[in-house]
């Protein structure tokens, strides 16, 4: 199928064929089924009951960590973070989903904002969208000046050097998804009444911009990769995947009272990639 977007129709209740066919292997997913539920299940309550332990551990130490999530629309960052929190406690553990900047906040620095949501000691920051709005969403949709983005990719990796230097535990994740599966999610979201919330004008001018949101996201990765602050992609055409190969990456990387290399499972190489072997990865196909 050479251009899944031709003749789509978000309107028309039947999902073409094409689409739905070519959804799960987009993009080059590596795998033609989701993960078996209760694979998943069995999984995602070893995990569950490690970041119960890690969220102890973060108590007891003072430390802090701070989760980005970026992604497409309909890439799964907020069924995600949702999965991360789901047994942690909401007052240690925070969503930090910013609306647009207001009238006062567009005269600010533009990290300014998002500085107060910092996380203070014991805490769980979880960006739902950050300040790389600024790399993405903003220059595709004209929402700000080239200048602006270049002035952005200049500063983010400088600005990450000085959380991570505090001994914030950054982590920065790309939530990845092929072009016939956001289709997909986009017209689940349209005819399904409990999602329909879920789809904004944003997201139906996506539909068109494809290729646009593509050169930002590999702009975004090459500039803003780095020792201190590295990007994570993880292949998200499967959510069950995605999620726990997320929770595994955070859970693999800090050290904590209780934590079971068993538990915690393998990550698979093939859903999480770097910033550089996802880029070539995509340059190859």
């Amino acid at each position: 199928m050479s251009d899944p977007f031709e003749g789509f129709d978000i309107e028309d209740p039947d999902l073409p064929k094409a689409i739905e066919k070519h959804a799960m292997r987009s993009g080059g997913y590596p795998y033609d089924d989701k993960l078996d539920s209760k694979i998943y299940e069995a999984e995602m309550y070893a995990l569950q009951k490690q970041l119960v332990l890690l969220q102890s551990h973060l108590q007891t130490s003072g430390e802090r960590v701070m989760l980005v999530f970026e992604g497409r629309d309909a890439a799964g960052k907020g069924g995600t973070i949702k999965t991360y929190l789901e047994n942690l406690n909401p007052r240690h553990n925070l969503i930090a989903a910013l609306p647009k900047p207001n009238d006062r906040e567009r005269t600010q620095w533009y990290f300014q904002r998002y500085v107060d949501w910092l996380p203070a000691a014991g805490e769980t920051v979880l960006f739902d969208r950050s300040w790389y709005n600024r790399a993405g969403v903003e220059p595709v949709m004209g929402f700000c000046t080239p200048e602006q983005t270049e002035t952005f990719l200049e500063e983010a990796p400088e600005f990450e050097k000085r959380l991570t230097r505090d001994g914030i535990h950054l982590f920065k994740f790309w939530l990845s998804i092929g072009r016939e599966m956001q289709l997909k999610r986009f017209h689940d979201r349209r005819h399904d009444p409990l999602k329909v919330w879920k789809l904004s004008p944003i997201d139906l001018q996506a539909l068109g911009k494809w290729d646009a949101y593509t050169a930002a996201r590999d702009m975004m990765l090459t500039r803003t990769d780095s020792k201190h602050a590295p990007w994570t992609v993880i292949r998200a055409n499967d959510k069950r995947r995605g999620r726990i190969n997320v929770i595994r990456t955070v859970l693999d990387a800090l050290d904590y009272q209780g934590k079971s290399g068993k538990a915690i499972g393998e990550i698979d190489p093939k859903i999480r990639l770097s910033a550089d072997a996802f880029l070539k990865l995509k340059k190859s196909e």
